[in-house]
Order: structure tokens, then sequence, then C-alpha cells
């Protein structure tokens, strides 16, 4: 490994340490100072407001009905397959998508592992509209997978060997 592709590596998994600990913290305050517990609402864009629901499923709810167990083995067999793809990614680009998607997928695998569902609080919608709730960790995977779709669109040096 080179000197660039390991600092690559290393400022990488310090984005993804920080995605991972800024939701922490954001749910242990309106978990555990602020004493949420689902329902709560405080209106606060005209697209955008903020309120708390448990999300049972994978992404958007998306397979609500299989049992927490199923989908933990789900997400454990995701998350290894993201950690090898970034220990063997060459370029910083893909780390830093890897990162941001992986430290929000640890952080909402951390909510499973204590509540049993992942806490949401912000609610996106436009008119009569709803469109999802998601989280701070929810935001970092979606804003890692865009970084991952730009890097397969990007056009890629090639270096003379």
């Amino acid at each position: 490994m080179s000197v660039l592709q390991k600092k690559s590596a290393l400022f990488s998994f310090i984005f993804g340490f920080d995605v991972f600990l800024i939701d922490r913290v954001h749910k242990f305050y309106q978990l555990d100072i602020e004493g949420w517990s689902g329902g709560e609402y405080v209106q606060f864009l005209p697209f955008l407001d903020y309120t708390m629901v448990w999300n049972r499923g994978i992404s958007y709810g998306l397979l609500g009905n299989l049992p927490q167990p199923a989908i933990m083995v789900i997400l454990g067999v995701a998350l290894a397959m993201l950690v090898w793809w970034w220990t063997t990614a060459k370029d910083f680009l893909p780390r830093l998508g890897l990162a941001l998607a992986l430290g929000g997928a640890l952080s909402n695998i951390v909510d499973r592992v204590f509540y049993g569902a992942v806490a949401d609080f912000f609610h996106l919608f436009w008119g009569d509209r709803a469109f999802f709730v998601f989280n701070l960790a929810d935001l970092a995977i979606t804003l890692g997978a865009l970084i991952l779709i730009l890097d397969t669109l990007l056009p890629k040096r090639q270096l003379n060997t």
C-alpha cells in the first residue's frame, strides 16, 4: 500500500468514524437527554419536520415485517461486504463513499442492538405527499452511495507502468 493509499484510508476512516459519532451523539441527546420515545413532532421547514419514529425495517422501512434477527443477518452480511470493499479499494473517492456508508450503517446497527429498531427524526414531504423519515446516519449512507455512483461515472486516469 502506497503512502497516498494509507493517507486516504486513514482520512476516510476518520470521516466514517465522525459520521458514526455525530449520529450517536444526536440520538443520545434526543432519546436519553430529551426523552423522546416516538411520536414527538416539531414543525421545522415547509418540507421538513423534526419528529421521532422507530424504523423496524432496513432502508425506509423495507422488509419491516421480517424478525429482527433476520434483519441483523442481512445487515451483517452487507456490512462485511462493505468493509471488504473499503479495505481493498485503492482510490480515495470510493473509500470516502464507503466510509460514509459504513459509519452510518454501524450507528443504525447500534440502534437495533440497543432499541430493536432505528431511531429516525427527519420527515421529508412536499404538500400532502410524505416521502420518508430518516436520520443523520441514513443521510451519510445516501451520500456515500452517491459518491460511489459518481466514482463509477468519472473517467479513470490510466497510469503508465
